[in-house]
């Protein structure tokens, strides 16, 4: 019995912009609204969040 590994996607028929935190979430298993609200925090206490997510938009491809 062979499992495929699982893979990080982006979902934009799930998402608000890009799909990339829906797919997070789906990856780590837990509400799309948390993911938002980390990288919320993340961009208000530094900028980072916007950042993060610009790559992460940039680089992880969308579910086929």
């Amino acid at each position: 019995m062979t499992t495929e590994p699982r893979r990080l996607y982006r979902i934009p028929s799930e998402g608000m912009i890009g799909g990339v935190c829906a797919g997070l979430a789906d990856y780590l298993n837990t509400d799309p609204t948390v993911i938002r609200l980390a990288l919320v925090l993340l961009t208000l206490a530094g900028g980072s969040g916007i950042l993060i997510y610009i790559i992460m938009l940039l680089i992880v491809p969308v579910k086929p």
